[in-house]
């Protein structure tokens, strides 16, 4: 079965920046779209960014010019570059996989989801 294991999390001053990545193992699904999601505590999982089989990609209004994503297909690898980190960005970090093939962040939407990684922002 697929798994996806992120990395790249950690606890950072407002301003600074956090590269986060995620590797699928087992079986691929390389012609579906991939996400980014975070859940703060005490809040509902919200969609972050998303990246569609054609390079489509999709943001969350909050993270406009701030964020961006990128896929290695190749490497089974998607990431999300987070420049000028606020502390609302504070939240548990995960990836996951859609079950279409255009770029959307509705998490209705994604039936595969790694174990998270937490980013903190002071």
């Amino acid at each position: 079965h697929v798994q996806l294991v992120e990395s790249g999390g950690g606890s950072v001053q407002a301003g600074g920046s956090l590269r986060l990545s995620c590797t699928a193992s087992g079986y691929t699904r390389s012609s579906y779209c991939m996400g980014w999601f975070r859940q703060a505590p005490g809040k509902e999982r919200e969609g972050v960014a998303g990246i569609g089989v054609d390079g489509r990609i999709t943001y969350t209004d909050s993270v406009k010019g701030r964020f961006t994503i990128s896929i290695d297909r190749a490497k089974n690898s998607l990431y999300l570059q987070m420049n000028s980190l606020k502390p609302e960005d504070t939240a548990m970090y995960y990836c996951a996989v859609s079950i279409w093939r255009a770029p959307d962040i509705e998490e209705r939407h994604y039936n595969i989801w790694g174990q998270g990684t937490q980013v903190t922002v002071s």
